[in-house]
């Protein structure tokens, strides 16, 4: 059996590449080797190794996975939770419940991914002007829904009209904005509203929490807001302004897999704009 090309090789990136350099590199070799454009007998299988390299390098658990262990990761019957990159054989995909998170082909050839972009087609119009290969499947409809920071976070039911039906949609927890999920006869892609106290990277949230002065120097237990709820916290004495304290598991929960991000609180000192003449001496007396 012939040995897989690296896939930093085949998108010809470095390993630090960022996410846009990757989709640029990615979109560069697709359309490169569409069999579409390009009549060569190598052509097919070039694109296919392209789609294969972009859908692993383009997924920050997959990619970090691929550079741990190599192609070995999704070798199945390997030690690393292996099998195909693309989750399934084709014509197969992932499913919980009544969502799909990947596009899958309806022919004989391997399952692509094309969740970095808003629609599953969109990578071939814009290079070929429709000319999909996959269009002998169905294209859906896609209908936009928009979340509030705490429904996409913590998942949501929603009842709405499609087609001139009302419909119950189940959202799942953890999507993030720009998901697009796929149900038996349509997309929803989902908008989600940014929130004024949580923010998001991945599946981690962070926050900034004022903390008093004399809660900096001496120390106590202040409550600080989840997305479960408020959480103690105890500030250590001489804390320091943008120190920031990890919350484990407190983030929100990993889809198509277990477990949660982390909540990260990033903890300002409070200076206040006035003291009384007692506390300047205070503070003068401590050295401050």
């Amino acid at each position: 059996m012939a040995t897989k090309r690296d896939y930093y090789d085949i998108l010809d990136v470095g390993k630090n590449s960022s996410d846009a350099e990757i989709k640029k590199a990615y979109r560069k070799q697709a359309l490169q080797w569409h069999p579409d454009r390009n009549k060569s007998a190598e052509a097919a299988e070039k694109f296919k190794e392209v789609n294969e390299a972009y859908e692993v390098l383009s997924n920050p658990q997959k990619k970090q996975a691929y550079d741990q262990y190599g192609h070995a990761a999704f070798t199945p019957g390997s030690d690393f939770g292996g099998g195909s990159p693309f989750g399934g054989a084709a014509g197969q995909s992932y499913q919980q419940g009544p969502f799909t998170y990947s596009y899958q082909t309806s022919g004989d050839g391997a399952g692509f991914d094309f969740s970095n972009f808003s629609d599953p087609f969109e990578i071939f119009e814009q290079f070929f002007g429709g000319g999909s290969p996959f269009r002998q499947a169905q294209r859906l409809t896609r209908y936009g829904l928009s979340l509030s920071f705490m429904e996409a976070a913590k998942g949501v039911e929603k009842t709405v009209e499609i087609g001139g039906k009302r419909r119950k949609l189940k959202i799942p927890a953890g999507v993030w904005d720009g998901s697009r999920i796929r149900f038996e006869d349509f997309y929803i892609s989902i908008d989600v509203k940014p929130d004024k106290t949580f923010q998001r990277d991945g599946f981690d949230i962070f926050i900034t929490q004022e903390i008093p002065l004399k809660t900096a120097i001496l120390g106590d237990v202040i409550k600080v807001p989840t997305i479960d709820g408020e959480l103690k916290l105890r500030i250590r004495p001489g804390t320091q302004s943008g120190t920031s304290v990890r919350l484990a598991g407190r983030g929100v929960k990993r889809l198509q897999s277990f477990g949660k991000g982390d909540q990260y609180v990033r903890l300002v000192v409070k200076i206040p704009n006035k003291l009384t003449k007692e506390q300047k001496e205070a503070l003068e007396k401590l050295g401050i």
